[in-house]
């Protein structure tokens, strides 16, 4: 069958083929899931969506078939648990393969998906069940996340209705098994294109993660980053290195590459081998590949095997800069290009090296057709080819369907992203004469390392509960394999003398608090931080300091 991205969009090309302009067509009451899963599986149900496989040998097929049916006995379930639309819901799934048909059955019921990361603490679920106002948690057969959960649901009252899969754990009832009763058959739940579908949390500079809503029109728009970023193939199998709690899951692991006629690979593994990555995509032959920058490095690192990229038409990388070195290598070991692109968890793909066009190495590539992208001064003027500007969104004349409805129950954010009318991203480039952007840094101090985005408040608001800790400054450094690791610049309590010994405790203080990724690699002791005059931390110094160092 005719991938479905045609019956939604309509796009056309420049001579060379490269994508020009974009638009999006659908009806008022759009469904992921009827509308894409369940219209596939009516005219194709042997065709793959999900391939999936672990480090212990495991593996599972799901066609369009099994997902729509499986979606629809969920739906029913959960229906009956008294889950309706607008209801919220977190999926903390990690790579399992249930992951496709629970968040394919909440999109059919209308509740709003919440996928997190397996590591958060308890804390993190704590704060996101109190903000988003979440009941149900669906989680991984992994028992340190069933307690965290079963935790946080002793000082959440509300949060009740707790699930895993595969295995049995005090506490939660087996999803998996609950379903098999239920009819295959769902009558479909009545829902409206401008309804929240997804929520997510992204790290800021100024408090704590902030909500970021998206509509049933979002996957729609995904078809600009599946089809004509990750050009995924009809029938083909597209693997992005994501876990199923982050935004780049929804970017590479199902919308746009069901609607471009592609199955998913689910690789799950706990701790990334480049290794073994490689196995994987040489055994199921993947044919097109995405992957943030750090999992390139490594896999350079450890030697890129040609024949594990034999099957890939098409590799891409997103998330922070990668350097031309390891483009270049890459290129002489497989003869790929990897194709730069750029988006934050409030969008789909903003800019990138498209199909069709001749990638520069180094840069991001150009505005997607699906927005009007500017680069602007402080003033909002735009900026000259060659100077940096903020990258802008402007949605005056019209709201794309990619860009997010706003952060929930978070006017001063609202009031910083959005200024009459234009979405600003707080992510600066700057482009040259032939339209390419290039990636500069952060307007604000947040931080990019291996992929995550960490706000320094969330790392200084743990570490100052220390009791040797007077205050503390957070900032990213350079690093040429993760892209930035977390320093904590600390000032102690009078007395209290620095050692080696006391900075391995204020990190393991920090790695038992919130999640891993976030703990500081690097810990300078100061007897004063840099500040202005009416007392705030002047990061900028700081950030001097150690490029000087």
């Amino acid at each position: 069958m005719e991938a479905l991205y045609h019956r939604f969009s309509r796009a056309e090309f420049d001579e060379n083929g490269q994508i020009t302009k974009f638009e999006l067509d659908y009806p008022e009451n759009f469904n992921f899931g009827y509308d894409v899963v369940d219209a596939i599986a009516a005219q194709e149900p042997e065709k793959r969506a999900v391939v999936w496989c672990d480090d212990e040998g495991n593996k599972r097929i799901l066609s369009f078939g099994e997902i729509s049916r499986l979606s629809s006995q969920t739906a029913n379930f959960l229906i009956r648990q008294g889950i309706r639309r607008g209801d919220r819901v977190m999926l903390m799934l990690k790579r399992r393969y249930e992951y496709w048909y629970v968040i394919t059955a909440l999109h059919k019921i209308g509740a709003v998906a919440i996928p997190a990361s397996h590591m958060l603490t308890t804390g993190d679920i704590v704060y996101r069940a109190n903000v988003a106002d979440i009941r149900t948690i669906v989680c991984a057969d992994d028992e340190a996340l069933c307690n965290k959960v079963l935790d946080a649901s002793k000082q959440v009252p509300c949060l009740d209705n707790l699930f895993t899969v595969r295995k049995d754990h005090g506490g939660f009832r087996r999803l998996d098994k609950l379903i098999k009763q239920e009819s295959t058959e769902l009558t479909r739940v009545q829902t409206r294109v401008g309804d929240s579908l997804l929520l997510y949390f992204t790290s800021g500079t100024t408090g704590y993660p902030k909500a970021v809503i998206h509509n049933h029109a979002y996957p729609l728009a995904h078809i600009v980053t599946g089809v004509y970023w990750h050009c995924v193939q009809n029938d083909g199998l597209h693997l992005t290195v994501a876990d199923t709690g982050w935004a780049k899951s929804s970017w590479g692991k199902i919308y746009g590459q069901w609607l471009g006629g592609s199955a998913v690979m689910a690789y799950d593994y706990d701790r990334f081998d480049a290794a073994k990555m490689m196995d994987v995509l040489e055994k199921y032959k993947v044919t097109t590949f995405c992957a943030p920058p750090t999992l390139y490095r490594l896999m350079a690192k450890s030697g890129i095997r040609p024949e594990a990229f034999a099957s890939i038409k098409h590799v891409a990388t997103a998330g922070e800069a990668l350097q031309e070195e390891i483009i270049r290598l890459f290129h002489e070991k497989t003869g790929l290009e990897i194709m730069e692109g750029f988006g934050q968890s409030e969008t789909t793909l903003i800019i990138g090296n498209f199909a069709g066009g001749k990638p520069k190495r180094g840069s991001m590539g150009k505005p997607s057709p699906l927005y009007r992208v500017r680069l602007v001064d402080a003033d909002g003027n735009d900026v000259p080819v060659g100077e940096t500007g903020e990258i802008v969104i402007d949605a005056r004349e019209r709201v794309p369907e990619g860009l997010c409805l706003g952060y929930e129950n978070n006017d001063d954010a609202n009031a910083r992203c959005w200024k009459d009318g234009i979405f600003h991203t707080g992510d600066t480039a700057y482009a040259d004469e032939d339209g390419y952007y290039y990636y500069v840094s952060r307007l604000d101090d947040v931080i990019k390392s291996s992929g995550y985005r960490i706000g320094p408040f969330e790392v200084e608001s743990t570490l100052i509960q220390h009791p040797a800790v007077v205050e503390c400054a957070v900032t990213g450094v350079p690093d040429a394999e993760r892209g930035n690791l977390i320093k904590a610049t600390v000032v102690l309590q009078a007395g209290v003398e620095p050692s080696d010994a006391l900075k391995t405790e204020l990190q393991e203080f920090v790695k038992e608090r919130t999640a891993p990724y976030k703990r500081p690699r690097i810990i300078e002791f100061v007897d004063e931080l840099p500040k202005t005059i009416s007392g705030k931390i002047r990061y900028n110094v700081i950030r001097q300091k150690d490029a000087k160092q």
